[in-house]
């Protein structure tokens, strides 16, 4: 095994279905644009509520990506 230099960017991740989606979502969405996406850490999470009731929740998540060789 090599070894690696990363880099940590943090996103947000916002879903009505739950916590799993909300970082599945995150976690999408930046593979879109960054390469070599390693690994993530859920950093926080927090909710909107409506009526009473848990309208969405939001998951901060740290994104691990792996730098480039020279």
């Amino acid at each position: 095994m090599s070894d690696h230099v990363y880099s940590v960017t943090e996103v947000v991740g916002s879903s009505t279905k739950g916590i799993d989606d909300a970082i599945a979502q995150a976690v999408a969405r930046a593979s879109d644009t960054v390469r070599n996406l390693e690994w993530f850490e859920v950093v926080g999470t927090r909710g909107h509520i409506v009526d009473g009731k848990v309208a969405h929740v939001q998951v901060t998540i740290k994104l691990g990506f792996r730098l480039d060789a020279d």
